[in-house]
């Protein structure tokens, strides 16, 4: 059983005056009576001012605690697994082509746009925001992060700046150790209201889910590669540069490192996707699929694609609950998995 994570930073990446007068249940407006506006979540009931500081440093402010909250399509899905209820997202895949959020009550919640960069200004206005989230990828494998670019999600600076006239945004780190993003977005949600018991019970199937996938990676000894393919080629992933897989490896999955050099992706031509050997593949829910892969004459001989021992890499949300779920699976993949590499 894994120690405890949360708390520990939670001094230093939320203040707010209000933290001690969240609830765990109902929501209220500044008069004490239910406010049927509070879309934010159960739990929130902060009267006063909330204030967080983000991964590029910016301290965002508001008069109280956010409750009509946008939020990146891979941070909402976060929030939905903690109780909160986002009024809108947008994101690289609509709500409705995103595997991740088969499952999850997505009622009330307005889809921004079709595709990455792609936010309807008019319909976010709409919505009358309190506050917007999205994240932040570093640049390099020392963590740099590059502010003068658009944070995830915005097509340019420009779009970054329409949307801050109309809520301001708050950017999470999307990088370094896995264990650290998905402490700073549980602090996040708690501090918009999110029922902390809610939070404990996901990290404590967090840790249950942990210790299986650590057995299971001991047990079979497999190797595994997570990868994206198109018409241009294989994109074979990093794990020490990707936090999920970070911590998955920590856990003692042996994940593939690309030969070819490169932040975060390894990338294979065609001609030489022949080199791409593991046991297990963990292929991305973008980009082709089984059946194009096995169109390629260079990879169709892959031994993990004749095996059938190829699975969604959906990218899974960084929250305890999330993951729980994912590694539960990779898991009981490995368990049934063999050496073909």
């Amino acid at each position: 059983m894994k120690i405890p994570r949360r708390g520990s930073l939670r001094a230093a990446l939320v203040t707010s005056v209000a933290v001690s007068a969240l609830l765990l249940t109902g929501c209220s407006g500044a008069n004490g009576s239910a406010d049927p506006d509070d879309t934010a979540g159960a739990g929130s009931a902060a009267s006063g001012p909330w204030s967080y500081e983000d991964a590029t440093g910016k301290t965002v402010k508001t008069d109280s605690t956010p409750k009509r909250v946008v939020v990146l399509n891979d941070i909402a899905i976060s929030f939905i697994e903690y109780g909160l209820e986002p009024v809108g997202t947008f994101g690289q895949l609509t709500m409705a082509k995103d595997a991740r959020f088969e499952g999850l009550d997505t009622d009330g919640i307005t889809q921004l746009g079709t595709g990455y960069g792609d936010i309807d200004l008019e319909e976010l206005a709409a919505l009358q925001p309190d506050l917007v989230v999205t994240s932040i990828y570093p640049t390099d494998a020392k963590g740099t992060l590059d502010t003068t670019q658009p944070s995830y999600g915005f097509k340019d600076k420009e779009q970054q700046e329409q949307v801050e006239a109309i809520a301001p945004v708050a950017t999470v780190e999307w990088g370094g150790k896995g264990e650290d993003v998905i402490e700073t977005i549980a602090d996040l949600a708690e501090s918009l209201g999110a029922p902390e018991a809610e939070i404990d019970a996901a990290e404590q199937r967090f840790d249950e889910a942990a210790d299986t996938l650590e057995q299971a990676a001991e047990s079979s000894g497999l190797s595994v590669v997570s990868m994206y393919a198109d018409g241009d080629g294989a994109y074979v992933t990093r794990p020490s540069d990707e936090p999920t897989l970070q911590m998955y490896s920590s856990f003692g999955v042996d994940f593939v490192d690309p030969k070819p050099k490169g932040f975060y992706w390894g990338v294979y031509s065609w001609e030489n996707a022949g080199q791409i050997t593991g046991d297990v593949l963990l292929l991305s829910q973008q980009g082709y699929q089984v059946a194009d892969l096995e169109k390629q004459p260079t990879f169709a001989d892959n031994a993990a694609l004749e095996a059938g021992q190829v699975h969604s890499w959906t990218f899974p949300a960084l929250d305890y609950a999330s993951q729980a779920d994912y590694m539960t699976k990779l898991a009981g993949w490995l368990e049934d998995s063999k050496k073909v590499a």
